[in-house]
């Protein structure tokens, strides 16, 4: 079977998006700990909470619910009908990240970080969850892609293609449809990729100096549900384009998830932590 091969211009974009994805969120921590003399394991916390809360806890749970095909499990009534309302469903999955991704931040910020007070804690933690997020899937994706186009080129992605059919026969449109992608894929594409994860970092990092505020100050408890109705709102957005609930171009969509996330950031940046001389201990 043939593929269209992956022209040179194609393989070094993917090659430079690989090395974004994985070293620079590597160097974004590094610099952000050695220029404010901050801790470097509150961002391995802030990794290691994203790890647990939505890998290892958000996603098994959300697939039992709404994908448990997936899991190689019979659909039962609770699914059926989730899957049969488009709206429901988008709601459903971005409700879930909010969830368990915010009550991560909560639970981190009350026990392993409740005595390092100092507001840059939050970006720490923010930098460590939201870079994280993006060596692991982002970049990991983006290595998995290069192998691909590799492989087209030098004629053994076939083989790939073979292992499927005999496997899962329905994913075999799916890796036909990424081949073209591969040798599709433009400056536009890598500069959407980038755009997308940079606006996902300044959201992780909203999101915690909103948490971070939220468990050191009783007075602003409520700052909690308000980081889980933001994430909830965004990825909400998202997975309706995605379920097809609405048709949107991908500019269009990302700006309007570019748009949540820059308006959390600000807000949390210009009238939480900018306004935080020194901490207040009413915690």
């Amino acid at each position: 079977m043939e593929f269209a091969k992956i022209g040179t211009e194609q393989i070094i974009l993917l090659t430079l998006q690989t090395v974004l994805m994985i070293l620079l969120p590597l160097v974004i921590a590094i610099a952000w700990t050695i220029r404010k003399k901050e801790k470097f394991s509150t961002v391995i916390i802030g990794a290691a909470t994203f790890f647990l809360f939505a890998l290892v806890l958000e996603k098994p749970i959300q697939n039992l619910l709404l994908f448990p095909d997936a899991m190689g499990l019979t659909q039962h009534a609770a699914s059926r009908f989730i899957n049969a309302h488009p709206v429901l469903m988008a709601f459903m999955a971005g409700l879930f990240p909010g969830l368990f991704e915010e009550t991560g931040r909560l639970i981190a910020f009350k026990t392993v970080l409740k005595n390092r007070k100092n507001k840059e804690t939050a970006v720490s933690y923010g930098i460590g969850h939201g870079c994280f997020e993006v060596m692991l899937i982002v970049g990991a994706t983006s290595v998995t892609y290069l192998v691909y186009a590799f492989m087209i080129n030098s004629g053994t992605f076939g083989t790939v293609v073979n292992q499927v059919v005999s496997k899962a026969p329905e994913k075999v449109d799916a890796l036909y449809k990424l081949a073209d992608q591969l040798a599709a894929f433009s400056v536009a594409n890598l500069g959407m990729s980038v755009a997308e994860r940079v606006f996902a970092v300044m959201f992780h990092v909203g999101a915690s100096i909103i948490v971070f505020y939220a468990c050191r100050d009783k007075k602003k408890l409520l700052l909690y549900p308000l980081a889980i109705l933001l994430h909830t709102v965004m990825d909400f957005i998202a997975a309706m384009a995605v379920f097809k609930v609405f048709t949107l171009s991908d500019i269009a969509l990302e700006g309007i998830i570019g748009a949540t996330a820059v308006l959390t950031f600000c807000g949390a940046y210009f009238l939480l932590y900018r306004k935080d001389g020194k901490f207040c201990q009413s915690a």
